[in-house]
């Protein structure tokens, strides 16, 4: 199919957003009890070949429909699933077994969604996306977690120095993608306008008078479209429009860090998971020198849909707006304890962000945002089993199982991963 043009993109109205937020106050972050995940034993592999190339579409995997009619994992399975690789910046490759304990601790969670009918969808109609090319506000908080990784996907900060991605940014299920071995995380930074002339507001050139922005409304993501542009009207003493070149100087620019090891779960590997690899399309990167940039933690949520508002967000580099972030939010449509349907407007490029939602504080008035999947793509699935290929949006929802493993992935002890 070919490109859909992009339409105006639409006014949102801010009073209609802070009358959702109003309804969200009742909720807070679930708190969770989640099994341990152990490393057993790592044995040295072979060097990989690199020599995958990346697939603008998956195809060939088990959608929420067709996953009703497997049986249910044994321990063992899930054991072979959470095992893992690991790739080293040098090449060298391992094999790691684990075992999972306090599996019976974690309530099941089933899903009563129904099936209807989809049609292909990056983008429908109108186009939904705000495109975040003010640094203003593409270089703070909650944007600054998204990063570009250089195979050409996007990715979340889940800790100073790791980055959370889909797992065929990295890997087609048999084979590293070429480039993987030399793979760099480009992280947004502020340009400096004139160099000594910023007076310590962070490469700002001292135009704004470091006003503070309130970090926990919904609507702010939202706000960002109508002024996080990169030509703005202003009081410019006497100038109607910056010159191309100031404008040019607003944009950020990206900061390039070599990754030293990637991890990805032996669920996502053709022939090991039996059609599930689209529930283990996710990745960990850790970087060689840790971001000074604020990360977004890791969060399990029982169900998106039962929210009020219902809504999850995300942020990637999409393909079609070039060296621009690109925000999204939608309902989604169709979960299951492993899978998110939904109708997000993305283009590629955007594989691999951090799909966040936002809750407050057991006992506090803080509003928290946590990722609690990550953005897979578009893809073809067999539905029901039968062999007929439908296609969605989808994104790979952290389960209790998940959070555990990403979580030993990130501090190397699974003991600080017993409460998500």
């Amino acid at each position: 199919m070919g490109p859909i043009p992009l339409c105006v993109l639409p006014l949102f109205s801010l009073a209609v957003l802070s009358a959702v937020a109003a309804v969200d106050d009742d909720y807070t972050w679930p708190q969770w009890n989640v099994p341990l995940v152990r490393n057993r034993r790592t044995t040295l592999l072979s060097s990989p070949n690199f020599s995958a190339q990346p697939q603008p579409e998956l195809s060939g995997t088990c959608g929420i429909e067709c996953q009703r009619r497997l049986p249910v994992p044994s321990l063992d399975d899930v054991e072979q699933f959470l095992s893992y690789e690991t790739v080293y910046e040098n090449g060298t490759r391992t094999y790691t077994s684990v075992s999972v304990q306090g599996l019976n601790e974690v309530t099941p969670w089933s899903s009563n969604a129904t099936s209807h009918s989809r049609r292909k969808r990056e983008v429908y109609g109108t186009d939904t996306r705000f495109t975040i090319s003010d640094k203003q506000y593409s270089t703070k908080y909650p944007f600054s977690t998204s990063v570009k990784i250089s195979t050409g996907c996007s990715g979340v900060l889940v800790s100073p120095k790791h980055v959370l991605t889909a797992a065929h940014c990295i890997h087609d299920g048999k084979d590293y993608l070429d480039g993987v071995q030399k793979l760099r995380v480009g992280i947004l930074k502020e340009k400096s306008k004139r160099g000594k002339g910023g007076k310590g507001r962070g490469g700002g050139g001292g135009r704004g008078k470091g006003k503070k922005r309130k970090g926990d409304k919904p609507e702010e993501e939202a706000q960002a479209d109508s002024t996080g542009k990169t030509e703005r009207k202003g009081k410019g003493k006497g100038r109607k429009s910056r010159s191309r070149r100031s404008i040019e100087s607003e944009k950020p620019s990206f900061k390039w860090t070599r990754v030293k090891k990637t991890q990805v779960p032996k669920g996502w590997f053709k022939g090991v998971s039996k059609g599930l690899a689209a529930d283990f399309d996710y990745a960990l990167l850790e970087l060689k020198k840790a971001s000074k940039i604020k990360h977004m933690d890791l969060g399990v949520i029982p169900s998106v849909k039962k929210l009020p508002a219902g809504r999850i967000h995300f942020s990637g580099f999409d393909d079609d707006r070039p060296g621009n972030l690109v925000y999204r939010f939608c309902s989604v449509t169709q979960e299951s304890s492993d899978l998110l349907y939904q109708y997000c407007d993305a283009k590629p490029g955007s594989s691999g962000s951090g799909v966040y939602i936002r809750l407050k504080e057991p006992g506090k008035k803080k509003w928290t945002r946590k990722i609690i999947g990550v953005f897979s793509g578009h893809q073809w699935v067999d539905v029901n089993g039968n062999g007929a290929q439908q296609d969605y949006n989808v994104a790979v929802r952290i389960t209790p199982l998940k959070y555990a493993q990403i979580c030993e992935w990130v501090h190397g002890d699974s003991s600080e991963c017993r409460v998500a």
